[in-house]
């Protein structure tokens, strides 16, 4: 495929935009070449300014669960459009998003929203110190939170090792607040916890990681680690930004039976438009102010518009009692196609797959951590990516990034996608 009215586009961005792009995975340097430029999407498809349609794996990095353009949010948004856009002012809306939200998702009262994914763990994190009184948080290498200072940590050497900032801007002093766990590895948080005892607020997770590749919990890890804070009076922080509304209607929490102390939401409770959300029982929110002393604040928060969207899409959610399963059905068709050709076309690989977040890793070793997901072959995906591409399939820029299916996807969709793989995996 030529992508001429992309190139022009991405020049002339470079000029007046850092690298091009406000958001760094989409400048395409994991994977080289020129990033896409989209002009609109319907469903399951993108439209790109040079005129291709590419069958959509990223789905806005989640929230599109129910396709582009789905009717009910884009009419919910013109209709609250013409009331305003914006006011700084408490309206209905909030409140009903906020009803609908808490009946979804158990063990949590209330919940306040934010304006993206980044601001509810960041402020998740201040409520968790302010409510216990501690300073430090743990949280797992891989695992991305956004890009608050707090979380922008990478490892030291060991196991009890503090962690170093990895972003010029991210201070010594904030880094040695911030505890670098391995994920899937409960005797590596087990000992964080004894070498720094009584001073570790809560652990923050991705109780499904998405963000080194969809990679799930081992079996008995989130309940251990519900029990590791249950005994030493740590919160346990789920960031269900990506998995929240997507794995089940209550989350991960719901998925796997695990109570999280407090939830962080994002990508689809705005049903695609910038929101955010954190939300937990009465005696945790209680401190957050005006009713409490940990302050947070946000001067657009609630806006009219994102509370549209977000209500029309949980709304279709939780009314469709098959949505969750159709999405699984769908995932599932194309982890067993996918794998069939690859391992046909002697492709090593392995698929890691959970609801309907899915990755393909071109490694044969079972990939549970950050670790084993580096050790997949880059230089493949790479050209599995441009491949994809050249086929009208558009997947994430990146080898550490999860799939995200979509239930606009039709089965020929997923046929084409399984002949796409066929045909690019003669090449790898």
């Amino acid at each position: 495929m030529i992508y001429k009215r992309s190139s022009a586009l991405f020049t002339e961005a470079e000029k007046v935009i850092p690298g091009g792009v406000n958001s760094p995975v989409r400048a395409f340097k994991a994977v080289g070449g020129t990033p896409i430029f989209v002009k609109g999407a319907k469903g399951a498809y993108l439209y790109d300014e040079d005129g291709h349609r590419l069958i959509d794996y990223i789905n806005s990095w989640g929230p599109m669960i129910l396709g582009h353009a789905f009717e009910p949010v884009v009419n919910a948004v013109i209709d609250k459009a013409k009331k305003g856009t914006s006011f700084g002012m408490p309206t209905e809306i909030e409140t009903k998003i906020a009803e609908l939200a808490v009946s979804m998702v158990p063990n949590i009262d209330k919940i306040r929203f934010v304006n993206s994914g980044t601001e509810a763990c960041m402020s998740a994190v201040r409520l968790a110190r302010g409510y216990t009184g501690k300073d430090k948080i743990i949280k797992f290498a891989g695992c991305y939170h956004g890009h608050s200072d707090s979380f922008l940590i990478q490892a030291g050497s060991g196991a009890v090792t503090f962690g170093t900032p990895n972003s010029p801007g991210v201070t010594e002093g904030t880094a040695k607040d911030t505890l670098l766990a391995r994920y899937n590895d409960l005797e590596n948080v087990s000992q964080l916890i004894e070498v720094n005892k009584n001073e570790i607020a809560c652990i923050i997770i991705e109780p499904v990681a998405g963000n080194m590749g969809c990679i799930p919990p081992k079996e008995g890890f989130l309940e251990g680690l519900r029990n590791l804070c249950d005994a030493h009076n740590i919160l346990l922080i789920f960031d269900e930004v990506m998995t929240g509304f997507r794995l089940a209607k209550g989350g991960a929490q719901e998925l796997y039976n695990i109570k999280a102390d407090i939830v962080c939401f994002g990508k689809v409770i705005g049903g695609g438009l910038p929101v955010g959300a954190f939300a937990a029982r009465n005696e945790i929110m209680n401190h957050l102010a005006p009713l409490g002393p940990v302050y947070q604040a946000g001067t657009l928060s609630g806006n009219p518009l994102a509370m549209a969207a977000g209500l029309a899409m949980l709304k279709a959610l939780n009314d469709d009692v098959e949505v969750f399963r159709r999405l699984d059905e769908k995932t599932t068709y194309l982890h067993e196609g996918m794998s069939k050709v690859l391992n046909e076309n002697r492709v090593v690989h392995t698929v890691n797959r959970i609801g309907s977040m899915i990755s393909v890793h071109f490694d044969d070793a079972a990939v549970v951590d950050f670790d084993t997901a580096a050790k997949g072959n880059n230089e493949t995906f790479k050209k599995f990516f441009h491949g994809m591409l050249n086929e009208g399939v558009y997947i994430a820029p990146s080898a550490f990034e999860t799939w995200f299916i979509t239930d606009a996807l039709t089965y020929e969709d997923l046929d084409f996608t399984i002949a796409a793989v066929n045909q690019v995996a003669k090449t790898l």
